[in-house]
């Protein structure tokens, strides 16, 4: 099926301020624009509110704050928020369990919750997020304004290839139904039948992960359609893994796909995307008017310098089912508070550059998947696949690198492998045996890659 079917009459968008015209760059241009001294005054206030609705409704932060020796009329300033105690997931887990169903951060009762998310429960029990009416339309909204600042709009057909079921990102569709772009719920179906779902709609943009993007137009080139000419997608987002910010990644899939690769950001404790990319492709813009950001050294805890990497801790500004106050998220990032090329002046997340709980530490250096990711895609007699291996010999902690090469690669594996080993020493440090595979080896994902096998708690670690 080739890519002739004629574009569709844009639905006008669904929104309380009026229709946008489709050729304004912004959702909100007073807000999106605002100087950064007006971002920092509106937070304050948000700031103040909402810490003072969290201590008079949620028994939990009434006694964490009782005990720390803190209250929300301290706050003169957003550096008074680091007197206040972090909590993290074990907390979450924790005072659900204590105090079912919602748990006792919650701020409002059962009665006011319209919707609720859950966590997979992947690394422990699932942890539900709440939400008002207030809070859901106010997360819609931003839904709309973030696609908006991806280029997004009113003629768009948008399938939505993400899991509907209790996961934060599935109700996200509808920031795209408020643009009024057709909005396809496709959901997690199978390739085959997504696939099919892309060509018969001809839709124009779609949301998944990068290896589910990767993995999918792969399977398009087998069943013999090309992404390029067979289909119309122009825009895809992509968000669960740090690839979407990892240039070479990014440069990987777009030219498998012929289309434009936006990033975004989202964590199920929250909502859905709380940070995405304009068209600069320049960092991902953040929810600044929603949730507080705090970038620490993991271990002090003390604030890292502007631009440098630290675990991100996040405080909801307007959230009132569940405020979250200083979460340690375990992401290791960095901001940009700088004006972006596109005008707007929320401050930007640089990208996820790994997790605390996938953070490798090879003889004193720090390593993430992401370091290696960049240097294997950006060499493309590699197939993009790879999966980093941690031993332990002679109590030591050794990384080796398993990469695929292409089908029809005309040199030699030594030489192949050689050339991997030095970028990672280049850009990391880190000594890594590399081993080259042949392509088709490693397995593909529809979901999250899972790009590390540690196995050294196979051995004894005395």
């Amino acid at each position: 099926m080739t890519n002739d079917t004629p574009p569709r009459t844009p639905a006008t968008p669904v929104t309380a301020r009026g229709a946008r015209p489709a050729d304004s760059p912004y959702w909100d241009p007073a807000l999106e624009t605002q100087s950064r001294e007006d971002w920092a005054a509106m937070k304050l206030e948000l700031l103040k509110e909402s810490l003072a609705h969290a201590y008079a409704n949620a028994p939990y932060y009434r006694r964490s704050f009782d005990e720390a020796g803190v209250h929300p009329d301290d706050v003169t300033s957003l550096t008074d928020l680091a007197r206040f105690p972090t909590i993290d997931k074990s907390v979450l887990r924790e005072r659900q369990t204590a105090a079912p169903l919602l748990g006792d951060l919650a701020a409002v009762p059962e009665e006011e919750v319209v919707y609720v998310s859950a966590s997979s429960g992947s690394t422990g029990v699932p942890t539900v997020s709440p939400f008002t009416a207030e809070d859901f339309e106010a997360w819609m909204d931003y839904e709309a304004r973030q696609f908006w600042s991806s280029g997004l709009r009113p003629s768009d057909r948008y399938a939505h290839s993400l899991n509907f079921s209790l996961f934060i990102g599935g109700p996200c569709v509808l920031g795209a139904q408020k643009i009024g772009a057709l909005s396809i719920h496709a959901g997690t179906v199978p390739s085959e039948r997504l696939l099919s779902i892309l060509e018969t709609f001809q839709a124009t943009a779609m949301w998944t992960t990068p290896s589910y993007a990767w993995y999918l137009g792969e399977t398009a080139l087998a069943k013999g359609i090309d992404p390029k000419t067979d289909l119309a997608i122009k825009k895809i987002f992509v968000a669960g893994e740090p690839g979407g910010s990892i240039p070479e990644t990014r440069a990987r899939i777009e030219a498998l796909w012929g289309a434009d690769v936006y990033d975004y950001y989202g964590l199920s404790d929250i909502f859905g995307a709380c940070a995405g990319m304009c068209e600069e492709k320049d960092g991902l813009h953040w929810a600044e008017d929603h949730i507080h950001v705090e970038v620490i050294d993991p271990e002090t805890g003390e604030p890292v310098a502007p631009g440098g990497r630290g675990e991100m801790v996040l405080t909801t500004l307007k959230k009132r089912a569940r405020p979250l106050v200083r979460f340690r998220t375990g992401d290791i990032v960095s901001f940009n508070e700088d004006t972006c090329g596109c005008g707007r002046t929320s401050m930007r997340l640089m990208g996820v550059h790994g997790r605390l709980d996938d953070m490798l530490v090879i003889r004193g250096v720090n390593i993430f998947p992401s370091d290696v990711e960049a240097i294997v895609r950006q060499d493309h007699d590699f197939t993009g696949e790879y999966r980093l291996i941690v031993t332990r010999e002679n109590h030591l902690d050794t990384l080796t690198v398993e990469a695929e090469k292409i089908h029809g690669f005309n040199g030699t594996d030594d030489e192949l492998a050689a050339r991997l080993k030095s970028g990672i020493k280049t850009k990391t440090g880190v000594g890594a045996a590399v081993t080259i595979l042949p392509a088709e080896t490693l397995p593909r994902e529809t979901h999250k890659a899972k790009r590390v096998d540690d196995r050294r708690g196979q051995v004894w670690t005395a």
